[in-house]
């Protein structure tokens, strides 16, 4: 699937330095009227995880405009009993919405005022805090449903999977697509050999995060909105004023905050390959960009990249090639492709030894085998994956029956964690970097070890 036509890249080597147990339903009826349910979170009734005895669970949604709006909307069935964004205006909808709940500007004082009465959390903020409010919320017990990417760092990804682990809480990292018909689809028809052996894939999002025509404007002075508290809103991070080009829902492009196109979606498209073919860790990464100086440039990302994986052997399957382009890098044409058909803005192409899958977004969307002949021939296999009803039910119904969901952080960090190598290595652009996931290290290029784990600000840490 090489391209010729594509223009030469722009070199530059160097790296960035950072610095089924049912619920039971408690009715009480009088004579002239039905009393209230009462709600005890398993905390108080001392179940370490388990179901408590009530109808519904206790929810916190942490973050609730933008995607956080469409998770509390997911576990609108259940309690909510807390709200918090650090922008207090843009908590309207969800306070109008649940009138009941409290109220709070900061997590922590929410953990700290209601953890005893709360079952789980949502997680729904700028990438670069959700580590330390998923961290803070796993050690007191909390079920935590949390945005992807996971998280900002390398490190900040395996210190979560491993606490969740240890605490033994349900995790759910919200690429809602993993819970869809379509990845069960595309992960039966890998099975059954539709296009055999699987040895390159194309993986593309057009979103374009790119912000270097911003970076002039961040000498401007602005002064920090009355309902934003943007010391809480910064987090982590290392202090800088503030300024409206970061927020809200613009953070994504900003190298501090988010993880650019690849980060935002990665966990989207990515993800059915990543589970049908159990790809694991790659070797080695190098990322390809034009008119991208990773020095100059540092606060934000290209236009367009072009960041290859090479993933080894594993079980019955060979090596595998995966390229990510984002932004003004389009997929490839396939040659398997029918004339007058389109190659999607955002979706994969997978090819095996006896043909190709093209598919869509969000848990391969619109699936289909290439050329459309070859997709009437095909006789497709019987559905042998269970279902589950919902991404949100799938993390739902685990905590109520003491199951797993099917993207908890321990299958979710390591498909993060493709996004994140992908980024170290825009940040070392042109070096082909080899990596050591077991040991989580890269064995051949010391300065980009430095940015698997940036320095918080003093005050924060996992």
């Amino acid at each position: 699937m090489n391209n010729p036509s594509r223009p030469a890249w722009r070199p530059a080597a160097r790296c960035l330095r950072p610095g089924r147990l049912t619920r039971r339903q408690f009715l009480v009826h009088s004579s002239a009227s039905l009393a209230a349910i009462q709600i005890v979170p398993g905390a108080v009734l001392g179940l370490q995880g388990a179901t408590p005895p009530n109808s519904r669970l206790q929810i916190a949604c942490i973050g609730v405009a933008g995607r956080g709006a469409a998770n509390l909307s997911g576990v609108r069935g259940e309690s909510v009993v807390a709200l918090c964004d650090v922008d207090t205006a843009r908590m309207a909808s969800a306070r109008s919405a649940h009138p009941q709940a409290k109220t709070f500007q900061d997590y922590r004082a929410l953990l700290d005022q209601m953890g005893p009465s709360i079952d789980a959390v949502t997680i729904s903020t700028p990438d670069h805090t959700h580590a330390a409010v998923a961290m803070d919320a796993i050690r007191r017990g909390k079920h935590v449903y949390c945005e992807k990417p996971l998280a900002h760092s390398i490190h900040e990804v395996r210190q979560l999977v491993q606490a969740a682990r240890r605490h033994r809480v349900v995790t759910q990292l919200g690429n809602q697509g993993h819970s869809s018909d379509t990845i069960r689809t595309f992960r039966e028809w890998i099975q059954d050999g539709a296009i055999g052996n699987v040895h390159t894939i194309h993986a593309a999002s057009s979103a374009n995060h790119c912000k270097i025509d911003q970076l002039p404007l961040l000498r401007e002075k602005h002064p920090v909105p009355d309902s934003l508290d943007w010391d809480l809103w910064l987090g982590p991070a290392q202090h800088r004023p503030y300024h409206p080009a970061y927020l809200p829902g613009k953070w994504r492009g900003w190298m501090p905050f988010g993880c650019g196109a690849i980060g935002d979606w990665v966990c989207h498209v990515v993800d059915p390959s990543f589970w049908a073919l159990d790809l694991g860790s790659p070797i080695a990464i190098r990322a390809e960009a034009r008119n991208y100086d990773p020095v100059r440039h540092a606060d934000t990302f290209p236009a367009g990249s072009v960041v290859t994986f090479e993933f080894p052997a594993r079980g019955s399957r060979g090596p595998v090639r995966l390229v990510w382009h984002d932004g003004v890098e389009k997929l490839p044409r396939p040659a398997e492709l029918d004339p007058d058909d389109q190659v999607p803005p955002t979706g994969a192409i997978v090819i095996g030894d006896r043909g190709a899958i093209l598919h869509g977004s969000h848990g391969a969307g619109g699936l289909r085998l290439i050329p459309d002949a070859k997709m009437d021939a095909y006789r497709r296999p019987p559905k042998t994956l269970p279902r589950v009803p919902g991404h949100h039910a799938d993390w739902l119904d685990a905590i109520r029956k003491g199951g797993s969901p099917g993207s908890r952080f321990d299958y979710g960090g390591p498909l993060t964690e493709i996004a994140l190598l992908g980024i170290i290595a825009i940040r070392c652009l042109g070096t082909r970097l080899e990596w050591d996931g077991a040991a989580g290290r890269f064995t051949n290029h010391p300065p980009a070890n430095q940015l698997l784990r940036p320095e918080f600000r003093p005050g924060w840490g996992l």
